[in-house]
């Protein structure tokens, strides 16, 4: 919006829930943010699926990110524009695709890519939720950008 014009009333917590589970529900490609072990950052759009409960993507199994998330064993994920934004971070599982054939077909299902027919060896990289942020402007105060925190939904 531009800086001149009134905001639209600020949203419930609750109403950020449904909002965020709507984005994770609909949306295939998020941001994923990681770090060396010097701190060097990095970030890469990648798709993934929500299952309902944890976000799952896909990446070489040599790749920087998935190097940097299997050794910190957490993961920052950003859905949606600067100004309707969904941060998620938690812990990360790591599993081989060829492990787990029916994560692998159902990943491929959902974002229309499958890891399998591509060159290289891929990795599922699962994030559980542990605590998300959800936010449009301004006036959806800091203090209120909590949704979930511990795993446990705030609405």
């Amino acid at each position: 919006m531009p800086p001149n014009s009134s905001l639209p009333p600020a949203r419930t917590i609750a109403q950020r829930k449904r909002d965020t589970l709507a984005k994770l529900e609909s949306q295939v490609d998020a941001w994923v943010a990681s770090a060396s072990a010097g701190g060097e950052a990095h970030l890469v759009p990648l798709s993934f699926w929500w299952d309902g409960e944890k976000v799952t993507f896909a990446t070489r199994r040599r790749s920087i990110t998935a190097r940097n998330l299997a050794r910190a064993e957490r993961a920052r994920i950003a859905l949606g524009p600067t100004r309707d934004v969904v941060i998620i971070e938690g812990p990360v599982d790591v599993t081989p695709l060829e492990d787990d054939e029916r994560l692998a077909d159902a990943y491929a299902a959902a974002t229309g890519w499958d890891p399998r027919e591509s060159t290289g060896r891929f990795v599922l990289m699962r994030v559980t939720p542990r605590h998300i942020q959800a936010w449009r402007e301004v006036n959806e105060n800091v203090q209120d950008r909590d949704i979930m925190e511990d795993g446990k939904w705030l609405a």
